[in-house]
């Protein structure tokens, strides 16, 4: 053993590649100890353990990010767990490989601590309808409008505005989105930051592009932009967490709008949506992408005769009639639905009302 460990030693001092001195002295270290029972590795296995590929958190970060602590640096010569045998995830790997510069044995490690979700396969593809007669739809919308115009979602929201004032006064001013709006999309899509949802983002991504059939194209493109993502902001992608479908942070975005949108708007050098300023800037730069018009109009009560752009909403006591504008489309691009729209508008409306009132208060 000290012949091989001489000449092994020997051969480090000539090497002037930290690749390979990296692994001889793996080596080193394994035979002063004698670990012979331990499993071997080849030279790039040791390598690829020992080096890091994303920059783990710092802790400040971590807590804003994902509120669990900093993940483990990813190596593997193949995938094991539970996609182990996946080929879909396989022909996956090759192409961010290839593509996009990653390393398959990172890949390879990353993907096998990836846990496929049930409850997400189960929202992903709801049970069919039973038989028998539809439900009426009457009161849809006091139902949808209930859910966030309250008073907690309200006051709340004056308490998110005035711990953020400076950042979605200069958000306003910096993208020409009206605050209120600012506010109330963070209110309805997260309750200000209370409910950012608890499922790991990349096992819900993993699940629904290898385990669901429907949207699986589009989920996979989405799991490529959260790897992309994950690595321009150098933080650990087995961190975050957010909805069952992997939208992320106080504006629940996806990971292909958080690289497309997404601001550094507190100037510390990472985009991260867990953090208040970066999502407000981030909430009005999308606002502003999507066509926002300041100072103009979202909508106004009108009547089913009015013309074509009105819509109808239900509510226990009859039918309301709104006429809408081209600000109530901006939002439906955040969610393409008129109830959704509806109670940002109206929530928006609601905090501002009730922050002028405060802030009068403060200056008398």
């Amino acid at each position: 053993m000290s012949h091989s460990l001489k000449s092994t030693v020997q051969e480090y001092n000539n090497m002037s590649s930290l690749v390979v001195k990296r692994f001889v002295k793996l080596v080193i270290i394994t035979m002063l100890a004698g670990c012979v029972s331990s499993p071997e590795k080849t030279a790039v296995d040791s390598v690829a353990s020992s080096l890091p590929q994303i920059q783990a958190v710092d802790s400040e970060t971590a807590s804003s990010l994902a509120k669990v602590p900093n993940g483990h640096h990813y190596a593997a010569k193949q995938v094991t767990g539970t996609y182990a045998n996946s080929t879909a995830l396989q022909n996956f790997i090759s192409r961010m490989v290839h593509k996009q510069g990653f390393s398959v044995s990172y890949l390879n490690g990353l993907f096998s601590q990836a846990n496929r979700l049930d409850s997400v396969i189960r929202l992903e593809n709801p049970a069919p309808p039973t038989s028998g007669p539809t439900k009426p739809n009457v009161g849809s919308w006091t139902r949808y409008r209930d859910k966030f115009l309250t008073e907690a979602h309200i006051n709340n929201g004056v308490e998110f505005w005035r711990n953020n004032a400076e950042a979605i006064q200069k958000a306003s001013t910096t993208y020409n989105v009206d605050p209120e709006y600012i506010v109330g999309i963070i209110g309805v899509e997260t309750y200000f930051g209370k409910n950012f949802g608890k499922t790991n983002i990349l096992d819900a991504l993993t699940t629904l592009s290898f385990d669901t059939v429907r949207r699986s194209n589009y989920f996979m493109s989405e799991l490529e932009s959260f790897l992309l993502m994950a690595r321009d902001e150098g933080f650990d992608p087995r961190q975050p967490q957010g909805s069952w479908a992997g939208a992320m942070g106080y504006g629940q975005f996806m990971p292909s709008n958080f690289r497309t949108l997404a601001v550094d708007f507190n100037n510390d050098g990472r985009r991260d949506l867990w953090q208040a300023k970066d999502a407000i800037g981030s909430v009005a730069n999308y606002f502003a992408h999507s066509g926002w018009q300041l100072y103009n109009p979202v909508t106004k009560r009108s009547t089913p005769e009015a013309d074509a752009g009105v819509i109808e909403l239900s509510t226990y006591e009859g039918n309301e009639y709104w006429h809408v504008f081209a600000n109530f489309a901006v939002i439906k691009k955040y969610n393409n639905s008129n109830k959704y729209a509806m109670a940002v508008h109206q929530l928006a409306q609601g905090i501002k009302q009730r922050y002028m009132q405060v802030v009068a208060l403060q200056n008398n």
